[in-house]
């Protein structure tokens, strides 16, 4: 008897969906990803679960065929699962679809636990994004990821924000909030930041947040003088994502915490300064594919303390973020201000 080899291509990959629950910083760096997705698998359908709030962040994305919740999750026989959150939630949605080929974003939260306790950094030498971490999931099914960040404002937000800033004077947007205290620089400080480039040139402020920062918001106007205050608006609070998204867009450069909007605004290739108190970059959250300089205070043996942040100093000092010098940054502001204008 003669045996016959059979060689079968592998199985088509013809419906991919992508999982990615929460929260806005890190649903916009799998931007990237879904964008390679999209090249590698032009003719698939692509669909990407996420939380209710955050749907506004994948709307119009053209790599996408539709976006999803985990309460309305479509009738598909999906080909391919895309984990890119890897946690309880996401594994039991992925299993309950019967997805048999799974790809999941690998956390290695044992290297952030040995980071934050012990001070033992095995994450190596160089900055490694966690947009390549997540490419790392997609290894042998698309190339290194080229891609930036993405979001689709709509012609209505895109509208909203011109009315909101018209035009002339450069607009700095401030991203003041952060979910955590520790992530956060004191208003008081962003205050005198403000007061002194404002005090140096012609422009506009905008304060971005959401709800719960809007308070913080008016805290950091009352601190201003009255000739400063006339130069910054607050919208935080007032828009929805979207809306944010393109205001940001308009704005000329980014003085944000470590935050979701700062990847909101590398979605539009902004020029950060990024504020780092008990945030490091061994993480891999730095803006990815835009232009930004990082503030941090050098030297403490106490960061990282967490690795998403604490509602307090834990040493009581607070020192990652008042170390960083108000003059220092207002200054930084004027010099890239003023370099857009010649």
């Amino acid at each position: 008897m003669v045996g016959v080899l059979v060689v079968t291509d592998a199985p088509a990959i013809n419906a991919i969906l992508v999982v990615r629950l929460s929260s806005i910083g890190d649903i916009v760096l799998t931007t990237p990803v879904v964008e390679e997705l999209r090249r590698a698998f032009p003719q698939a359908r692509i669909d990407f679960c996420t939380k209710a709030p955050f749907v506004p962040l994948l709307a119009g994305n053209p790599a996408l065929s539709s976006v999803f919740t985990p309460d309305s999750l479509p009738s598909v026989a999906y080909d391919l699962a895309v984990d890119l959150q890897n946690n309880r939630r996401s594994r039991a949605l992925v299993r309950a679809l019967g997805i048999s080929s799974i790809r999941r974003y690998r956390k290695r939260n044992w290297k952030k636990l040995l980071l934050v306790r012990f001070k033992l950094n095995l994450y190596g030498a160089g900055y490694r994004s966690v947009v390549e971490r997540y490419h790392e999931a997609l290894d042998g099914l698309i190339p290194a990821c080229s891609a930036t960040c993405s979001l689709y404002p709509s012609p209505e937000d895109r509208q909203f924000a011109s009315g909101v800033l018209g035009g002339g004077l450069p607009v700095l947007a401030v991203c003041f909030g952060a979910n955590h205290f520790t992530k956060r620089y004191p208003e008081e400080r962003f205050a005198s930041v403000i007061e002194q480039a404002a005090s140096a040139m012609d422009l506009r402020v905008l304060l971005l947040g959401g709800e719960e920062d809007a308070p913080g918001a008016g805290r950091i106007i009352d601190a201003l003088p009255e000739n400063a205050r006339g130069k910054v608006l607050s919208m935080a609070g007032r828009t929805s994502l979207l809306q944010s998204a393109a205001l940001l867009e308009r704005s000329d450069l980014v003085l944000c915490n470590d935050t979701g909007l700062m990847h909101m605004a590398s979605a539009f290739g902004k020029r950060l300064l990024v504020l780092f108190g008990s945030s490091v970059n061994e993480f891999g959250f730095l803006p990815w594919g835009t232009q930004f300089e990082l503030l941090e205070t050098p030297g403490l043996a106490c960061r990282p303390c967490s690795h998403i942040g604490r509602d307090s100093c834990p040493a009581g000092h607070f020192r990652c973020m008042t170390g960083l010098d108000p003059a220092r940054i207002a200054k930084r502001i004027i010099e890239l201000l003023d370099s857009r204008r010649t």
